[in-house]
């Protein structure tokens, strides 16, 4: 890993933990303040909302503009949503906050993805580098929501008062300051000129593409389980009396054993294939959904936090490679920020229908359901199989070429 491959990471987790403690810390202050699961799942929601919306205008400005601009304008974003929350931790603010941070972190990260593809070279090493960034959120998911709990158990004058809660978005507000200083200095890469400048491309061409589809609706399935737990622990958490440090515990268990898996990724992937890799995890996740509502302490919900963390953390570094192999370069940010639309688009939507299907069925329920789905779409993996035809050494993306190739 080279040095400045590490301070992208650093960067990244600098960003990345301001959205996940806030995304911690906001849910618990609602239902403190007594507002129903319904409404925290529309909390939760809004976190994914202005991806939607900003994710494919934003990787165009990446494929334009390179990495420094769009992370500072990120940085500024998270650094206004976190900071509101502390002077109005109100529930319209923390909506706000939900809002700001997110569309922050989402775009960043679409910059930063966008750089370390196209520094890399062949699939070997796009599974590499994806794998050590891929570390930077799992890091940033044990930084943010346990940091966070802490303060808002430890910070004020009894735990969970609001002056806790205030600190909580305070250290929000401040991490992604470290963030810009990191990315400051960074070179950015020689731009791309593409074939034919005057036509501007359309995101449907990429959607033609059934490799791409199918890709796409694994990514989704997939992050549909990290939404899912998210929203459930603090829900099934404060139904059972469990702390706030404990909560962010558990979470941040999920975010440990995703980060070590990541980090061993690296010196595998010589050995490893993404098809197979997305299938084992789809099976595993499908498995532990099964079980997990079954936990009746703590202890054991951490345990399958643990296990959930290895299922799922493996998954991001083998999409970003296929991703990477099967588009043009010079649309890199935009098909980076088409995969971020529609999974946050399905995160807009979810955590309201959690709420909502918690409601009705139990938590339980929405475990096993998410559960189901995602076992009875592990046969798409198995249809990448014979997609990946790429020689794994010394390899050069011919981006045009090869997407035809995947399309035919």
């Amino acid at each position: 890993m080279t040095r400045e491959l590490a301070r992208l990471i650093l960067a990244q987790i600098f960003l990345h933990a301001c959205m996940a403690g806030t995304r911690m810390a906001a849910p618990l202050l609602a239902l403190r303040e007594g507002y129903s699961p319904a409404a925290v799942g529309v909390l939760l929601a809004l976190f994914a909302l202005t991806q939607v919306f900003l994710a494919l205008p934003a990787g165009r400005y990446a494929d334009r503009n390179g990495l420094r601009r769009p992370v500072s304008y990120s940085v500024l974003a998270a650094v206004m949503g976190a900071g509101a929350a502390v002077v109005f931790p109100v529930f319209p603010v923390l909506c706000l906050a939900a809002l700001m941070t997110g569309g922050a972190t989402g775009a960043a990260t679409i910059s930063l993805q966008r750089h370390v593809g196209r520094a890399a070279g062949g699939g070997l090493r796009l599974r590499q580098v994806f794998s050590w960034l891929a570390i930077g959120p799992a890091i940033s998911n044990f930084i943010g929501p346990f940091s966070a709990g802490l303060l808002i158990d430890h910070a004020g004058s009894t735990p969970g008062s609001l002056w806790g809660y205030r600190a909580a978005f305070l250290m929000m507000a401040v991490l992604p300051l470290a963030t810009w200083f990191l990315v400051r200095h960074t070179r950015e890469l020689p731009p791309l000129v593409t074939a034919d400048a005057s036509t501007r491309p359309k995101a449907w061409d990429l959607l033609q593409q059934p490799m791409f589809r199918r890709l796409m609706l694994i990514n989704w399935l997939l992050s549909s389980c990290w939404d899912v737990h998210t929203f459930v622990v603090p829900v099934l958490g404060f139904e059972r009396g469990i702390s706030a440090s404990v909560i962010g515990s558990i979470l941040g268990a999920f975010a440990v054993a995703a980060a070590v898996i990541r980090m061993l990724m690296p010196l595998v992937a010589s050995h490893l294939r993404e098809w197979r890799v997305l299938a084992f995890s789809m099976l595993a996740t499908a498995l532990l959904f099964a079980v997990y509502p079954l936990m009746p302490t703590a202890l054991a919900m951490g345990l399958c936090s643990v296990l959930l963390g290895f299922s799922l953390g493996m998954v991001q570094p083998m999409i970003m490679s296929m991703l990477h192999q099967i588009t043009p370069e010079e649309r890199h940010g935009e098909a980076l920020g088409l995969r971020l639309m529609a999974i946050n688009g399905s995160s807009v939507l979810m955590p309201m229908l959690f709420g909502s299907a918690g409601a009705l069925i139990g938590i339980a329920g929405v475990f096993w359901v998410t559960g189901a789905m995602v076992g009875a779409g592990s046969r798409l993996a198995w249809l990448l199989k014979h997609s990946m035809k790429l020689p794994e050494k010394n390899q050069t993306v011919a981006p045009a070429a090869n997407a035809k190739s995947q399309s035919s």
